[in-house]
């Protein structure tokens, strides 16, 4: 039988009480005595409101990420026909607007990376060949490495193939 409400109001309140103890400095020993639980008991219970916690912090990210993401929705449509027709300050605004947006959701382009050498020059990186990839991880804790030098596919991957549209469905995509 799953425990009553007026229970789990209890343990969650027990719960909070022993995280305050924890930050004030005490050991799971004392909370336990203080309680007058066993010790697994409130390493468990402590782990749990840990748990629950971080959960509750990521839903207060999220809900504060769209209300954040709505009301900068409201200003971009509030200057889009302005900048639409032309106007530079309203198509700049609305230009900040979005690139708000878009770090909001986390939706920025990842930006080009340089590998250095190990004389400190950089080290061409396309970023899609595994070998490249290996041979790059292979020399990266040697300081007297050479640079690799690795030959580009020709283009004819098997990989190539995979992006061609064959009308079917994407497994890895959501929906």
């Amino acid at each position: 039988m799953p425990p009553s409400k007026a229970k789990q109001a209890l343990v969650a309140q027990r719960r909070s009480q022993m995280l305050i103890m924890k930050v004030q400095g005490r050991t799971a020993a004392q909370i336990a005595e203080h309680f007058g639980i066993s010790p697994a008991t409130a390493r468990s219970d402590l782990a749990r409101a840990v748990k629950k916690a971080r959960a509750l912090e990521v839903q207060d990210a999220e809900l504060y990420r769209y209300i954040q993401g709505a009301r900068l929705e409201t200003l971009l449509r509030g200057v889009w026909t302005d900048a639409a027709e032309g106007d530079l300050k309203a198509g700049e605004q609305a230009r900040k607007y979005i690139a708000d947006l878009t770090e909001l959701f986390g939706l920025k382009v990842p930006v080009r990376t340089e590998i250095s050498g190990p004389d400190g020059g950089a080290i061409p990186f396309a970023g899609n060949e595994l070998a490249e990839l290996s041979a790059l991880i292979d020399i990266s804790d040697d300081a007297t490495a050479p640079t690799p030098v690795i030959e580009p596919t020709d283009g004819d991957d098997d990989e190539d193939e995979d992006l061609e549209d064959d009308g079917g469905e994407d497994p890895d995509e959501d929906g």
